[in-house]
């Protein structure tokens, strides 16, 4: 059976990844998401925190750098088959360590996003196994994404 990390910032990107609450009581899963000072999550599943990550802050670089050490002991201790993410920027690091360690990435480019693609969607695009978008004209960025609509 795969185990499956639930990975997203916080706010409107870990509302999305919230909507796949079915997915995930089908399979064994954790959440990864960053801790905030009104974090309330109520869910039985296992829940870990990031830092919270700003890329126009000046301690963004060692926020990411602890990220990706945080990230590494997450997938080594975890170890998660399938890595499911809807962005953003603190997400990329568990990201990386599931294309290095040969697991599956997938993708979802967020909901606001429909006219121009997210640094994180435009990177996470060149490794990811699956890549989606919700909405139709996103597929002008993103040509190998695939459309289903929106997970709302």
């Amino acid at each position: 059976m795969n185990k499956i990390c639930f990975i997203a910032s916080t706010g409107g990107h870990f509302e999305q990844l919230m909507m796949l609450k079915p997915l995930m009581d089908k399979y064994e899963s954790f959440i990864v998401t960053e801790k905030t000072e009104y974090s309330v999550i109520k869910d039985d599943r296992k829940i870990y925190y990031l830092n919270q990550v700003n890329r126009h802050e000046k301690t963004f670089i060692f926020k990411m750098a602890l990220n990706f050490i945080k990230s590494l002991n997450l997938f080594i201790k975890e170890r998660p088959d399938v890595v499911i993410s809807t962005g953003a920027l603190a997400t990329i690091p568990m990201c990386i360590f599931a294309k290095v360690f040969k697991k599956k990435i997938i993708f979802i480019e967020s909901f606001a996003k429909v006219n121009s693609p997210t640094l994180t969607g435009k990177l996470v695009y060149k490794f990811a196994d699956q890549f989606y978008v919700q909405w139709e004209q996103m597929k002008e960025h993103y040509p190998n994404a695939i459309f289903r609509g929106g997970i709302y």
